[in-house]
Protein backbone atom coordinates (compact mmCIF):
# COMPACT_ATOMS: atom_id res chain seq x y z
CA UNK A 1 0.00 0.00 0.00
CA UNK A 2 1.24 3.35 -0.91
CA UNK A 3 2.12 5.60 1.68
CA UNK A 4 0.12 8.70 2.37
CA UNK A 5 1.45 12.59 2.47
CA UNK A 6 -0.83 15.27 3.70
CA UNK A 7 0.25 18.18 2.06
CA UNK A 8 -0.24 21.79 2.96
CA UNK A 9 0.57 25.07 0.74
CA UNK A 10 0.21 24.07 -3.12
CA UNK A 11 1.56 27.66 -4.15
CA UNK A 12 4.26 27.93 -6.77
CA UNK A 13 6.65 25.54 -5.00
CA UNK A 14 4.46 23.43 -2.69
CA UNK A 15 2.33 22.42 -5.96
CA UNK A 16 5.01 20.67 -8.47
CA UNK A 17 6.16 19.14 -5.36
CA UNK A 18 3.29 17.83 -4.59
CA UNK A 19 3.03 16.72 -8.18
CA UNK A 20 6.15 14.48 -8.02
CA UNK A 21 5.37 12.94 -4.83
CA UNK A 22 2.14 11.69 -6.65
CA UNK A 23 4.62 10.33 -9.86
CA UNK A 24 6.91 9.04 -7.31
CA UNK A 25 3.69 7.05 -5.87
CA UNK A 26 2.60 8.55 -2.78
CA UNK A 27 -0.77 9.12 -1.83
CA UNK A 28 -0.76 12.71 -1.41
CA UNK A 29 -4.18 14.61 0.79
CA UNK A 30 -4.01 17.89 -0.06
CA UNK A 31 -4.76 21.36 1.35
CA UNK A 32 -4.78 24.58 0.56
CA UNK A 33 -6.97 27.40 1.46
CA UNK A 34 -7.06 28.55 -2.60
CA UNK A 35 -9.38 26.47 -4.31
CA UNK A 36 -7.40 27.11 -7.62
CA UNK A 37 -4.54 25.61 -6.24
CA UNK A 38 -6.54 22.96 -4.95
CA UNK A 39 -8.00 22.19 -8.00
CA UNK A 40 -4.67 21.76 -9.82
CA UNK A 41 -3.50 19.91 -7.78
CA UNK A 42 -6.23 17.42 -8.02
CA UNK A 43 -6.46 17.51 -11.21
CA UNK A 44 -2.10 16.37 -10.62
CA UNK A 45 -3.58 13.53 -8.73
CA UNK A 46 -3.55 14.52 -5.25
CA UNK A 47 -6.94 14.10 -3.62
CA UNK A 48 -8.39 17.40 -1.68
CA UNK A 49 -9.14 17.47 2.16
CA UNK A 50 -11.69 19.63 2.94
CA UNK A 51 -10.34 20.45 6.38
CA UNK A 52 -6.82 20.01 8.11
CA UNK A 53 -7.54 17.40 10.28
CA UNK A 54 -8.89 14.96 6.89
CA UNK A 55 -5.92 15.82 5.75
CA UNK A 56 -3.78 13.99 8.08
CA UNK A 57 -6.00 11.40 9.01
CA UNK A 58 -3.45 8.47 8.58
CA UNK A 59 -0.98 9.93 7.36
CA UNK A 60 2.36 8.80 7.32
CA UNK A 61 4.03 11.72 6.30
CA UNK A 62 3.19 15.52 6.84
CA UNK A 63 4.63 18.31 4.33
CA UNK A 64 4.51 21.80 4.59
CA UNK A 65 5.45 24.78 2.27
CA UNK A 66 3.92 27.96 3.56
CA UNK A 67 4.51 31.58 3.27
CA UNK A 68 6.00 32.86 7.01
CA UNK A 69 6.07 31.36 10.41
CA UNK A 70 3.05 32.79 11.85
CA UNK A 71 0.99 30.44 9.12
CA UNK A 72 3.35 27.89 9.98
CA UNK A 73 3.10 28.05 13.96
CA UNK A 74 -0.75 28.24 13.60
CA UNK A 75 -1.07 25.52 10.99
CA UNK A 76 1.25 22.89 13.87
CA UNK A 77 0.36 25.03 17.30
CA UNK A 78 -1.84 27.94 17.98
CA UNK A 79 -4.75 27.27 14.98
CA UNK A 80 -5.39 24.03 13.51
CA UNK A 81 -3.31 22.42 16.04
CA UNK A 82 -1.64 19.92 13.70
CA UNK A 83 0.42 18.73 16.74
CA UNK A 84 -2.73 17.34 18.26
CA UNK A 85 -4.46 15.77 15.29
CA UNK A 86 -1.33 13.47 13.76
CA UNK A 87 -0.78 10.27 14.62
CA UNK A 88 2.20 9.49 16.64
CA UNK A 89 3.94 7.63 14.14
CA UNK A 90 4.14 10.49 11.17
CA UNK A 91 7.07 12.47 10.84
CA UNK A 92 6.21 16.13 10.03
CA UNK A 93 8.39 17.88 6.76
CA UNK A 94 8.13 21.66 7.71
CA UNK A 95 9.39 23.26 3.83
CA UNK A 96 8.88 26.77 4.54
CA UNK A 97 11.03 29.44 4.70
CA UNK A 98 10.58 30.72 7.95
CA UNK A 99 12.37 32.16 11.63
CA UNK A 100 15.06 29.70 12.75
CA UNK A 101 13.00 30.43 16.00
CA UNK A 102 9.46 29.38 14.17
CA UNK A 103 10.98 26.01 13.46
CA UNK A 104 12.79 25.70 17.02
CA UNK A 105 8.96 25.80 18.35
CA UNK A 106 7.53 23.32 16.46
CA UNK A 107 10.27 21.19 17.08
CA UNK A 108 9.86 22.03 21.11
CA UNK A 109 6.12 21.40 20.93
CA UNK A 110 6.42 18.55 18.41
CA UNK A 111 9.00 16.53 20.96
CA UNK A 112 6.73 17.07 23.81
CA UNK A 113 3.84 15.09 21.74
CA UNK A 114 6.93 12.38 21.08
CA UNK A 115 6.65 13.45 17.38
CA UNK A 116 8.95 13.46 15.05
CA UNK A 117 9.46 16.89 13.05
CA UNK A 118 12.25 18.62 11.24
CA UNK A 119 12.28 22.36 9.42
CA UNK A 120 13.94 21.46 5.45
CA UNK A 121 13.67 25.25 3.79
CA UNK A 122 14.69 24.58 0.47
CA UNK A 123 16.60 26.31 -2.42
CA UNK A 124 16.37 26.10 -6.43
CA UNK A 125 13.08 28.04 -7.34
CA UNK A 126 10.33 26.75 -8.91
CA UNK A 127 12.75 24.78 -11.77
CA UNK A 128 13.95 23.18 -8.96
CA UNK A 129 10.13 22.51 -7.87
CA UNK A 130 9.29 21.18 -11.13
CA UNK A 131 11.90 19.32 -12.13
CA UNK A 132 12.53 17.48 -8.35
CA UNK A 133 15.68 19.00 -8.07
CA UNK A 134 15.67 20.93 -4.97
CA UNK A 135 17.99 21.38 -2.30
CA UNK A 136 16.84 20.66 1.46
CA UNK A 137 18.31 22.20 4.23
CA UNK A 138 17.54 20.02 7.16
CA UNK A 139 17.32 21.09 10.84
CA UNK A 140 16.61 18.47 13.57
CA UNK A 141 17.68 14.89 14.78
CA UNK A 142 20.02 12.79 12.21
CA UNK A 143 17.66 10.01 12.38
CA UNK A 144 14.51 11.91 11.54
CA UNK A 145 16.43 13.59 8.68
CA UNK A 146 17.38 10.39 7.46
CA UNK A 147 13.67 8.78 7.57
CA UNK A 148 12.50 11.99 5.58
CA UNK A 149 14.84 11.17 2.90
CA UNK A 150 12.12 8.34 1.89
CA UNK A 151 10.32 11.28 0.85
CA UNK A 152 12.69 14.10 -0.11
CA UNK A 153 15.15 12.18 -2.66
CA UNK A 154 11.82 12.16 -4.62
CA UNK A 155 11.38 15.76 -4.64
CA UNK A 156 15.75 17.16 -4.26
CA UNK A 157 18.64 16.53 -5.83
CA UNK A 158 20.55 17.21 -2.62
CA UNK A 159 19.65 16.43 0.89
CA UNK A 160 21.62 18.36 3.65
CA UNK A 161 21.58 17.66 7.44
CA UNK A 162 22.64 21.44 9.06
CA UNK A 163 22.38 20.72 12.68
CA UNK A 164 19.67 20.65 15.24
CA UNK A 165 16.22 22.30 15.12
CA UNK A 166 16.49 25.12 13.38
CA UNK A 167 19.62 24.75 11.21
CA UNK A 168 18.12 24.57 8.48
CA UNK A 169 16.44 27.87 8.06
CA UNK A 170 19.76 29.65 9.65
CA UNK A 171 21.17 27.79 5.92
CA UNK A 172 18.64 28.99 3.70
CA UNK A 173 18.57 32.61 4.75
CA UNK A 174 22.46 32.43 4.65
CA UNK A 175 21.78 31.08 0.99
CA UNK A 176 19.49 33.50 -0.39
CA UNK A 177 20.89 36.45 0.98
CA UNK A 178 24.00 35.49 -1.47
CA UNK A 179 21.77 34.88 -3.92
CA UNK A 180 20.18 38.30 -3.03
CA UNK A 181 23.51 39.90 -3.38
CA UNK A 182 24.88 38.07 -6.63
CA UNK A 183 21.73 38.45 -8.61
CA UNK A 184 21.96 42.02 -7.72
CA UNK A 185 25.28 42.63 -9.17
CA UNK A 186 24.87 40.17 -12.32
CA UNK A 187 21.86 42.51 -12.71
CA UNK A 188 24.00 45.72 -12.68
CA UNK A 189 27.03 44.44 -13.93
CA UNK A 190 24.78 43.42 -17.14
CA UNK A 191 23.08 46.88 -17.41
CA UNK A 192 26.58 48.63 -17.41
CA UNK A 193 27.69 46.66 -20.30
CA UNK A 194 24.47 47.04 -22.13
CA UNK A 195 24.74 51.38 -21.28
CA UNK A 196 28.06 51.18 -23.45
CA UNK A 197 26.98 49.48 -26.09
CA UNK A 198 27.49 45.40 -25.28
CA UNK A 199 25.04 42.76 -26.46
CA UNK A 200 23.74 41.52 -23.16
CA UNK A 201 24.23 38.08 -24.50
CA UNK A 202 27.64 38.30 -25.57
CA UNK A 203 28.67 39.65 -21.95
CA UNK A 204 26.58 37.04 -20.38
CA UNK A 205 28.83 34.57 -22.41
CA UNK A 206 32.05 36.31 -21.55
CA UNK A 207 31.22 36.06 -18.00
CA UNK A 208 30.14 33.12 -17.66
CA UNK A 209 33.79 32.08 -19.13
CA UNK A 210 35.68 34.28 -16.51
CA UNK A 211 35.82 34.92 -12.89
CA UNK A 212 32.34 36.90 -12.52
CA UNK A 213 30.71 33.54 -12.94
CA UNK A 214 27.80 32.86 -10.88
CA UNK A 215 24.51 30.97 -10.10
CA UNK A 216 22.12 33.75 -11.27
CA UNK A 217 24.44 34.05 -14.19
CA UNK A 218 24.03 30.68 -15.53
CA UNK A 219 21.12 29.35 -14.50
CA UNK A 220 18.68 32.50 -13.97
CA UNK A 221 19.67 35.64 -16.32
CA UNK A 222 17.74 38.44 -15.14
CA UNK A 223 18.14 40.48 -18.35
CA UNK A 224 15.50 40.15 -20.83
CA UNK A 225 15.50 37.53 -24.31
CA UNK A 226 19.13 36.21 -23.20
CA UNK A 227 17.97 33.07 -21.88
CA UNK A 228 14.97 30.57 -22.70
CA UNK A 229 12.76 29.46 -20.16
CA UNK A 230 13.56 31.88 -16.86
CA UNK A 231 11.00 34.79 -15.68
CA UNK A 232 12.85 37.19 -17.48
CA UNK A 233 11.86 36.29 -20.46
CA UNK A 234 8.47 36.31 -19.82
CA UNK A 235 8.24 39.41 -17.66
CA UNK A 236 9.30 38.17 -14.86
CA UNK A 237 6.06 36.32 -14.15
CA UNK A 238 6.25 32.60 -12.57
CA UNK A 239 9.49 32.24 -9.98
CA UNK A 240 10.03 33.61 -6.76
CA UNK A 241 8.54 36.48 -5.90
CA UNK A 242 10.25 39.82 -4.49
CA UNK A 243 8.36 39.83 -1.90
CA UNK A 244 9.50 36.36 -0.75
CA UNK A 245 12.74 37.27 -1.00
CA UNK A 246 12.62 40.66 0.66
CA UNK A 247 10.87 38.45 3.80
CA UNK A 248 13.84 35.93 3.31
CA UNK A 249 16.36 39.10 3.28
CA UNK A 250 14.42 40.75 6.33
CA UNK A 251 14.99 37.12 8.56
CA UNK A 252 18.63 37.24 7.35
CA UNK A 253 18.75 40.73 8.98
CA UNK A 254 17.02 39.55 12.26
CA UNK A 255 19.68 36.57 12.42
CA UNK A 256 22.37 38.97 11.89
CA UNK A 257 20.89 41.12 14.54
CA UNK A 258 20.86 38.81 17.20
CA UNK A 259 24.28 37.27 16.68
CA UNK A 260 25.98 40.46 16.36
CA UNK A 261 27.29 39.41 13.11
CA UNK A 262 28.33 42.10 10.53
CA UNK A 263 26.55 41.53 7.06
CA UNK A 264 27.10 44.95 5.08
CA UNK A 265 26.11 43.36 1.71
CA UNK A 266 23.02 41.72 2.63
CA UNK A 267 21.50 44.94 4.39
CA UNK A 268 22.28 47.05 1.00
CA UNK A 269 20.70 43.78 -0.40
CA UNK A 270 17.50 44.11 1.71
CA UNK A 271 17.30 48.01 0.99
CA UNK A 272 17.12 47.57 -2.53
CA UNK A 273 14.75 44.90 -2.89
CA UNK A 274 12.78 47.07 -0.78
CA UNK A 275 12.76 49.77 -2.90
CA UNK A 276 12.39 47.57 -5.68
CA UNK A 277 9.49 46.06 -3.77
CA UNK A 278 7.63 49.12 -3.06
CA UNK A 279 8.25 50.87 -6.58
CA UNK A 280 4.90 49.59 -8.18
CA UNK A 281 2.62 48.20 -5.35
CA UNK A 282 1.27 44.52 -5.39
CA UNK A 283 2.08 43.95 -9.14
CA UNK A 284 5.78 44.40 -8.49
CA UNK A 285 5.86 42.39 -5.16
CA UNK A 286 5.03 39.39 -7.04
CA UNK A 287 7.26 39.84 -9.81
CA UNK A 288 10.29 37.34 -9.57
CA UNK A 289 12.97 38.58 -7.49
CA UNK A 290 15.15 38.54 -10.68
CA UNK A 291 13.42 41.79 -11.96
CA UNK A 292 15.88 43.87 -9.51
CA UNK A 293 17.37 44.68 -13.33
CA UNK A 294 14.10 46.82 -13.97
CA UNK A 295 16.03 48.93 -11.02
CA UNK A 296 19.29 49.83 -13.56
CA UNK A 297 17.55 50.37 -16.71
CA UNK A 298 15.24 49.12 -19.19
CA UNK A 299 15.80 47.02 -22.67
CA UNK A 300 14.90 49.25 -25.38
CA UNK A 301 11.64 47.76 -27.45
Amino acid sequence: MAKKIAFFGLGNMGGPMAANLVKAGFEVCAFDLQAASVQKAVDDGCSAAASEKEAVAGADFVISMLPNGAIAESLYIDGAGLLDLVEPSALLIDCSTVAASSSRRIGEEAKKRNIRAIDAPVSGGVGGAQAGTLAFMCGGEGADVDAAREVLVHIGANIFHAGASGAGQIAKICNNMLLAVHMIGTAESLQLGVDNGLDPAVLSEIMLKSSGCNWSLEKYNPYPGVMDGVPASRGYEGGFMVKLMQKDLGLAMEAALASKSSTPMGALANSLYGLHENAGGDKQADLDFSSIQQMFGQPED
